[in-house]
């Protein structure tokens, strides 16, 4: 098949975090909202009210606090339980439209589809309306469109789509009449291309390419000696030709990152204890989640590096296991022993956390004929009695330590944060 033929079309939560808390809390629709990032710091998600209040993405809370209060915009904690099963639900509606391996997952608000073979038998602004109805019918959450032949065209497109009413939310530059289209690239920076970061973006003005239409019209090999091959590959899916097929496959895990910044400093040892046990514990959870043994660990913590009035600190130590594991005990006892020897007392800790590296299949690792397999069978028994504990009564009822008690020092700040709709204490009820 050739790559002019190809039709992909990007599908886009608008404004994810909020839409989510709308869906569950109807008091919040056409009202300006932000949702929070971790520690209640900065604004991750706004809806259009609040953009248009000028707020900005990443601004943090404390420097807003007056646009706040005078116009009265609901803050909430980012809930990222409620996130992340409204997103699996996203992709499995939007499954349902192709095969299996005519899907990408993008991100937990963005899916990539190829429509190639439904472009002969379908209007495809009416086929991708129909998952717009659906998607708000079924879970509430309003996306966006955007159709294109290629995935970089197809990211404009779903651009457009957000940005112009006329489109109605759906955007379908792969059939549009090439004269619009080239008017419509006139109008959009060349900021707005997938890839093009800040960099990319101050020489391509320098040079003269200050739109997509510009950048379009560009010469590939040229564009590639300037910048980069991805350059290149950029302006050829600008003029049609596909070099992106579906990625269908998630990519195999390098490391498995697990910290948080703290809510107040902490100072003391048995603090950091726990919380490095809560992060190893759901390290672990992801980790067998994927079917991976960890070989390497390492841990580290940390100062606040914008605190002019200490010096920073900031140290990590790394252990390599002589046989790779997803024992959640043998990690969190090799945690413990990394912990005490970067921890420095009189340091106000603001983060501490911990990687998960050197991963490899459980299902293509070969042990040792002279390790002892009795007790690799004896962990596995442990930590499927663990999991089956945590499934059926929650992760409070069994853990490693006293991590998962309420109000703990080291806990985040999440004074805002609306309920999991998802478990029996936070169902919606109806009277």
């Amino acid at each position: 098949m050739k790559h002019q033929e190809k039709i992909f079309a990007l599908i886009d939560i608008n404004n994810c975090y909020v839409s989510c808390e709308r869906f569950f809390n109807p008091r919040l629709n056409d009202v300006p909202v932000i949702v929070l990032s971790n520690n209640d710091g900065c604004a991750v998600a706004r809806s259009n009210e609040s953009k248009a209040l000028g707020i900005k993405m990443g601004v943090p809370l404390f420097q807003i606090k007056d646009e706040v209060k005078k116009n009265n915009i609901k803050v909430l904690s980012s809930n990222y339980a409620v996130y992340a099963e409204m997103s699996r639900r996203f992709h499995s509606i939007l499954a349902s439209y192709v095969a299996p391996h005519e899907q990408e997952i993008y991100s937990i608000d963005e899916c990539f589809l190829d429509l190639t073979s439904f472009k002969n038998n379908y209007d495809l602004v009416e086929y991708c309306q129909g998952m717009r109805a659906r998607i708000l019918e079924w879970i509430g959450l309003p996306i966006s469109i955007g159709i294109g032949r290629s995935k970089t065209e197809a990211k404009i497109a779903n651009h457009m789509a957000k940005k112009g009413k006329r489109f109605n939310s759906v955007c379908d530059l792969a059939t549009m009449d090439p004269k619009h289209r080239k008017y419509f690239w006139s109008l959009v920076e060349v900021g707005e291309v997938w890839g093009v970061g800040k960099k990319q973006n101050k020489k391509l003005n320098d040079i003269g390419i200050k739109t997509v239409l510009d950048l379009s019209k560009a010469n590939p090999p040229i564009m590639g000696k300037m910048f980069t091959v991805c350059m290149q590959r950029t302006v050829l899916e600008l003029q049609g030709i596909s070099c992106m097929p579906i990625d269908d496959q998630p990519k195999p895990k390098q490391q498995i990152v697990a910290s948080r910044s703290f809510g107040v400093k902490i100072t003391e040892l048995d603090d950091l204890k726990e919380a490095m046990s809560k992060y190893v514990q759901d390290a672990v959870g992801r980790l067998r989640k994927e079917k991976l043994l960890c070989g390497v660990i390492t841990a580290f913590v940390q100062s606040n590096p914008f605190d002019p009035s200490v010096p920073y600190y900031s140290k990590a130590q790394t252990y390599k296991f002589s046989e790779p594991t997803d024992c959640v005990l043998d990690l969190v006892e090799v945690t413990y022993r990394l912990l005490v020897r970067i921890f420095k007392s009189g340091i106000k800790y603001k983060k501490c956390g911990v990687f998960f590296s050197d991963l490899i299949s459980k299902d293509q690792y070969i042990p040792d004929l002279l390790n002892d397999h009795s007790q690799n069978i004896k962990n596995e028994n442990l930590m499927n009695a663990y999991e089956s504990i945590q499934y059926k009564f929650g992760k409070a009822k069994i853990s490693v330590g006293p991590c998962y008690f309420k109000d703990r020092k080291w806990s985040m700040s999440r004074e805002m944060l609306s309920k999991n709709y998802f478990t029996k204490n936070g169902m919606i009820r109806v009277k």
